[in-house]
């Protein structure tokens, strides 16, 4: 029987680095994962002012927009509207997938910590906290509030990963690219998916 491929939830906020969740979404979709993904109006801004993709305004235009993007199968990608409380990201009796918001704004970042769910994407974020699932925040802020530090702390003891869109140099990055896909492939290593964006640690190939 074959192994069923892994559903993995990713949303898209409002804080700079696009870059970072449109090249996730295409790892993740040649990883054979079933992509939810959860876009905010401001994320369609930021998308808009830092890439060359256009975004259409529906949600099934949304789907197929991002599906053609990412090479997906037929149904491999869903998108999910900011008030779709029966969509599986919604309830911790939906399927138990991790949680990647990328990037995560600090607005988003202050829901998660004080528990509000006034959207689809900081009630995902809650559901993933209390059923004690894997939630991925890559925040891309600089510099951090000491409002912004305690709730990172705050969210870390509840078992989120904090991961700041900071790229290495170490792997000797060539190109804007070269410093997306190290970022993605820290996440793609925490969320248990192989990866071959980024020489591992210690390999022969790693700088």
């Amino acid at each position: 029987m074959a192994e069923q491929s892994p559903d993995i939830n990713l949303a898209f906020t409002g804080a700079s680095g696009a870059q970072y969740g449109l090249r996730l979404l295409q790892c993740l979709v040649a990883s054979g994962c079933r992509v939810n993904v959860m876009i905010s109006k401001a994320a369609q801004v930021v998308i808009a002012t830092e890439t060359e993709f256009r975004l259409p305004g529906s949600t099934p235009a949304m789907a197929e927009a991002l599906s053609a993007y990412s090479g997906a199968e037929d149904g491999q990608v869903q998108v999910f509207g900011r008030e779709e409380w029966f969509s599986p990201p919604a309830s911790g009796s939906g399927e138990k997938a991790p949680l990647v918001i990328c990037p995560c704004s600090t607005g988003t970042l202050s829901a998660l910590a004080t528990g509000a769910s006034n959207n689809l994407i900081e009630r995902a974020g809650d559901v993933a906290l209390k059923e004690r699932r894997k939630l991925i925040l890559v925040l891309r802020e600089t510099p951090y509030s000491e409002v912004h530090l305690e709730n990172m702390l705050k969210l870390t003891r509840m078992g989120a990963v904090i991961m700041p869109a900071s790229p290495g140099f170490y792997h000797n990055p060539r190109s804007l690219d070269d410093l997306v896909d190290f970022m993605v492939a820290r996440i793609l290593d925490h969320l248990d998916l192989p990866q071959t964006l980024v020489p591992r640690w210690g390999d022969k190939n790693a700088h």
